[in-house]
């Protein structure tokens, strides 16, 4: 493999370094006690572009199932790559899921399991940071969200980018920490004509008739193009944050109006989730909206503008692609497209996001391609959690996976060693105090047929046979003929929770 270097600039100080939370320069290395070395030659350690979207379900790629929808990008990573068609993600809100797959542990295991959290605890470094110490040039643009977000830029330091174009939401932080407002405002756009406001002067959705070239997730893309053209002699790692499919729900109209309301699917509802869900709230579990049972026309609206938003980012995974073919790079490049958690769309008459774990909010699209390296146009049915991501990344760059590394490397199921569709027993979520409102504390354990749901200190939780029950309707919980399978998962969970305990510092002797 020869490492091809390129240059072009675009935008306005486009490559300027920046950092959250502390002044770390293009090229500074901070001391860690992290740095390892890489195995591989500089010219065979790949590239690493990694896109997350925000909040987005694992039904929504046209090449994975669902035909209604258009992305046609995303499926040529599903052709040149492999897409893990059972891959579950480690919490179903924004911080502890973040913390988790940049860390290859459990939220609990580095301290981070909340929402709007003070700092970052740095039990365990991040992934970029080792990346960085390894001899990685890495960039992020958009959202970061391993700490409090709520007034402006997080402070969190050793996270090892040289250079962040930070924005959390599009429309938050406006004059205390959003450089996409900033850009807008320093090329004379008016953010008045990109965002509604109120009374107040605050910024609320996208106006309907912004031009895509202004939209959040344009920008982040835009920065990414440019780090990819950017000449350097050693790999490059970019992450793409972008903050879409995550409400308001408010894309551009010219791609609302690609879909018809008839080409839209309901919500997966009956008349007994009321009830069901109903149970929970007495409980004091924690969601962002009571239960209700959906308006069908309504809901299908609201699936549209979330479609909509996806159709947006699928066409910036395609100026990636065409940037990676143009350089020359692609070849050189493992392209990963995921998201951290997703919604419910009035699945069960719930929307948004809390302390739940149905399909739709755990659930995610996982797909990593890396043309001439990694197996092509296979989808996996092997159970993967996205803690597996950073001892896969590890392992291609030649790095040492630390024992301490929870995630299991996909490396030998991604390069046709191992049986493609076997991996994991079981995957776990969990949610610890993870959003305000009442303290809920919960996990999942799901297996290939079973998911179990502990609701903790309630005695209320959920079984699911998800082969005969898909769209997991049918609670077996206090069904008697399933008390053998409750109290296996139940026990394995149990394990898995104790397995997963930071045990505090290295072991320097017998005493």
């Amino acid at each position: 493999m020869k490492r091809r270097s390129f240059l072009r600039l675009s935008g306005l100080a486009s490559l300027a370094p920046f950092a959250v939370g502390g002044a770390l320069g293009s090229g500074t290395r901070t001391s860690s006690s992290y740095t390892i070395q890489s195995t591989l030659s500089e010219e065979d350690r790949p590239n690493i572009l990694w896109f997350c979207t925000d909040q987005q379900r694992w039904d929504t790629i046209h090449a994975l199932g669902n035909s209604a929808i258009h992305t046609p990008n995303i499926d040529k990573l599903v052709e040149t790559g492999v897409a893990f068609n059972s891959a579950y993600c480690q919490s179903p809100i924004c911080t502890p899921s973040r913390a988790s797959f940049l860390t290859g542990k459990y939220p609990s295991t580095v301290h981070q399991t909340k929402n709007g959290a003070a700092y970052w605890p740095e039990a365990s470094p991040l992934l970029p940071k080792v990346m960085a110490d390894s001899g990685y040039d890495c960039a992020l643009s958009g959202k970061f969200h391993i700490t409090g977000a709520w007034d402006g830029k997080e402070q969190v330091e050793n996270h090892g980018y040289d250079r962040m174009w930070y924005c959390h939401a599009p429309h938050q932080g406006h004059g205390v920490g959003n450089d996409y407002t900033e850009w807008l405002q320093l090329n004379n756009i008016k953010l008045t004509d990109v965002f509604t406001s109120n009374p107040r002067g605050r910024l609320g959705k996208y106006r309907n008739d912004v031009d895509p070239q202004y939209h959040l997730t344009t920008w982040c893309t835009d920065k990414a193009v440019d780090v990819i053209h950017r000449k350097r002699s050693q790999p490059w790692l970019m992450s793409v944050n972008v903050f879409d499919p995550h409400p308001a729900f408010d894309p551009p109209q010219e791609y609302i109006d690609r879909y018809d309301l008839s080409e839209i699917r309901e919500p997966y509802f009956q008349d007994s989730d009321i009830s069901a869900q109903k149970k929970l709230e007495d409980a004091d579990i924690m969601f962002q909206r009571s239960v209700k049972k959906p308006d069908m026309q309504e809901a299908k609206e609201e699936i549209r503008k979330y479609w909509a938003q996806i159709d947006l980012i699928d066409e910036n995974i395609g100026r990636l692609l065409e940037a990676l073919d143009d350089t020359g790079q692609r070849e050189d490049t493992i392209f990963i497209f995921m998201s951290d958690h997703g919604t419910m769309l009035g699945d069960h008459g719930l929307w948004r996001k809390g302390c739940r774990f149905y399909e739709g909010l755990v659930h995610v699209p996982l797909i990593i391609s890396w043309p001439g390296k990694f197996r092509e146009n296979m989808q996996s049915e092997a159970l993967v959690e996205l803690t597996d991501i950073v001892p896969t990344l590890m392992e291609a760059s030649g790095l040492p996976v630390p024992e301490d590394i929870m995630g299991q490397s996909l490396m030998s199921l991604l390069t046709g060693e191992t049986d493609l569709h076997n991996h994991r027993e079981f995957v776990r979520s969990e949610y610890y105090q993870t959003l305000q409102g009442p303290k809920s504390y919960a996990t999942m354990i799901r297996d290939e047929r079973y998911k179990l749901v502990n609701y903790h200190g309630t005695g209320l939780g959920e079984l699911f046979d998800l082969e005969n029950d898909p769209n997991e309707f049918t609670n077996l919980w206090d069904d008697p003929e399933y008390a053998d399978v409750k109290l296996d998962l139940i026990i394995k969970n149990f394990d898995a929770t104790a397995f997963a305990v930071d045990t505090g510092p290295k072991r320097i002797g017998r005493y």
